[in-house]
């Protein structure tokens, strides 16, 4: 260590695996070197006071949609890392379906140099795994895992979107196993979703209600069987299956039980199921912006206690950014519509809110957001932790200030938020990626192209 170290975060309480303590964290050259607790810090060449501040763990997001290449008109690199700094993460993860689809070596490649000249924060990207001859390639470029979309249709096939039937499924499985990565699922029963689909189509039912219900229709049915059929599939294979969309509490009892099992299974939830679309009333307030889709009566309690419990592992914010006119023509036929919606910077403060009224520990926050993206990702713990020698992606929050947050606060390129005047309690202060300041009292400082790719660790 040098005579003088980088920086001293002076003065807060900060959240270890191991429990909160009142520390100084010590970082030069990226990295945590010391947590300084009661007696004097290091050195420093800069010292910033965050005295009555709590230091987390920078969030990691598995599942993000920043929509480069091919569809930057409503969100790019540069808006989506913005806003990330601005809530606290400092890691994200791109997701494959993109224009064209992430489903070659080349076009991997492509969508790292985008992330290389644009993020604000550190970065890799899902390509999809339903190419099955380039899986092996993919693999040794770094790829942190693959996606697959359960669809149909020959076209979204033959794309490298998704697979469309469970034989394609298996071998796809079978070749991710051999990579020893995670395959991240979407899976949904198409065939099914048509049937209910059709049935509201056939009553003249279109608009955004009609389209909430029809994904959740006998409890969610349509998302129950695959996540059966991907459990089964991850059985035979030994591949990581990581189940993405937790909307049912059927989906809980299927993980649930693979777990105890002994399985490799890991599943995520996405913030909208559980503080927006979980409740009819802001289906009918907010319409095609609260959708995505909506999870139905009765899901609410049992995916927040999967949540709390441990057999939802991770927090994944789907951040799906479209513009107000591709959201707008949900109110009279969602089918028409864009499904999704922005919130890489609202979900941090909104759990935060959660937390502040007894709902969420931070411990088991800090787990969902940091630490266990981290392992699902084989990063941890030089990434999901504030530890020696992690790297010094830290997000300072004070978890008493109050704040409601304004359309004009959105980072987002898409310009729009569903959380617009809702008010948090518990807001990011102070956010750095590998010790250097990315977003600082209400202004992100950092610069487009500092992001670096995160890779897994050997071995």
């Amino acid at each position: 260590m040098a005579d003088r170290i980088d920086l001293v975060l002076r003065g807060g309480t900060v959240v270890t695996p191991s429990g909160r303590i009142r520390a100084d964290v010590e970082i030069d050259d990226g990295r945590v070197v010391g947590l300084s607790a009661g007696e004097a810090p290091a050195p420093a060449r800069e010292v910033i006071d965050v005295a009555g501040l709590t230091l987390l763990p920078g969030l990691i997001d598995t599942h993000t949609h920043l929509r480069e290449p091919g569809q930057a008109h409503k969100e790019d690199i540069a808006h989506a890392t913005r806003a990330a700094a601005a809530g606290g993460y400092t890691t994200v993860i791109g997701m494959p379906n993109t224009d064209p689809v992430t489903s070659t070596l080349e076009r991997y490649r492509e969508a790292i140099s985008l992330y290389e000249r644009s993020a604000y924060v550190d970065f890799n990207h899902f390509p999809s795994g339903a190419l099955i001859e380039e899986i092996d390639g993919l693999a040794a470029a770094g790829a942190p895992g693959f996606k697959l979309f359960m669809v149909s249709g020959a076209d979204l096939r033959q794309s490298g979107k998704g697979v469309g039937d469970s034989g394609h499924l298996f071998e796809a499985a079978e070749a991710i196993a051999r990579t020893n990565l995670p395959m991240f699922v979407h899976g949904h029963d198409p065939a099914l979703l048509g049937v209910i689909e059709r049935r509201a189509w056939a009553r003249g039912e279109r608009d955004a209600r009609a389209y909430a219900q029809a994904y959740a229709a006998f409890e969610g049915i349509v998302w129950d069987g695959p996540t059966s059929q991907l459990v089964r599939i991850q059985a035979a294979t030994g591949v990581h299956l990581h189940v993405l969309h937790m909307k049912t509490g059927r989906m809980a009892d299927i993980v649930r039980a693979a777990k105890a099992a002994g399985q490799h299974v890991t599943a995520e939830v996405n913030p909208v199921c559980l503080l927006i679309a979980n409740d009819w009333a802001n289906i009918e307030r907010l319409g095609p912006y609260a959708l995505s889709t909506y999870i139905g009566d009765g899901q609410s309690e049992p995916l927040w206690e999967a949540f709390r419990d441990g057999t939802i592992d991770v927090i994944g914010t789907d951040h799906a950014p479209h513009t107000r006119a591709e959201k707008e023509i949900g109110w009279t036929d969602m089918w028409k519509s864009a499904g999704g919606i922005p919130h890489l910077q609202e979900t941090l403060p909104a759990f935060l809110t959660r937390v502040d009224r007894g709902e969420l520990t931070l411990e088991r926050l800090v787990e969902a957001g940091s630490a266990a993206p981290a392992r699902v990702l084989g990063v941890y713990p030089r990434k999901g932790a504030i530890l020696p020698g992690s790297d010094a992606d830290i997000v300072a929050v004070d978890l008493d200030a109050r704040a409601t947050f304004r359309e004009e606060d959105v980072l987002s390129k898409c310009g729009w938020s569903a959380f617009t005047g809702e008010t948090f309690t518990g807001l990011p202060r102070l956010t750095l990626v590998r010790g250097s300041v990315v977003y600082r009292d209400g202004r992100v400082v950092g610069q487009p192209g500092f992001g670096r790719i995160v890779r897994r660790a050997a071995g």
